[in-house]
């Protein structure tokens, strides 16, 4: 691992909402970011199910769109394992390995959760392109 991610992972670690001084072993600042990652795949659930639950009579939609989900997963665990290839992992990145997974995926969920946000509201008048987003 280079000097230089090393900075990066721990700048992230940094980052977090809680103060600094109260994440002071790298334990609080694992269960810091787990928590944060909970906390995005939560409201990324929710939305999810909130979609489902307003297309439920739309069978055809409801398929593609699980499956675009279930698409979504696999790329995101992907993405994480592109990002932190080693196999030993904990070696190769160090300590703060944990933390920087856990932010590489609260940010991916973050961002797909604004996503899935485009079937929830209503797409810019005149948008022609907008499929199954459109009301």
């Amino acid at each position: 691992m280079t000097r230089w991610m090393i900075f990066v992972c721990v700048l992230a670690a940094m980052s977090f909402a809680e103060p600094r001084a109260a994440l002071q072993t790298q334990t609080d600042m694992n269960e810091a970011a787990r928590a944060e990652y909970t906390a995005a795949e939560a409201e990324l659930n929710r939305v999810y199910q909130q979609i489902l639950q307003a297309r439920k009579s739309d069978v055809e939609f409801t398929l593609k769109f699980k499956a675009a989900q279930r698409a979504w997963f696999v790329f995101r665990e992907a993405e994480a394992q592109a990002l932190y290839p080693a196999a030993d992992k904990r070696r190769a990145y160090g300590s703060i390995y944990p933390v920087c997974r856990a932010q590489v995926l609260t940010q991916l969920t973050v961002e797909r959760t604004k996503q899935l946000h485009a079937w929830i509201d209503p797409p810019a008048e005149g948008d022609t392109c907008a499929g199954s987003r459109t009301p």
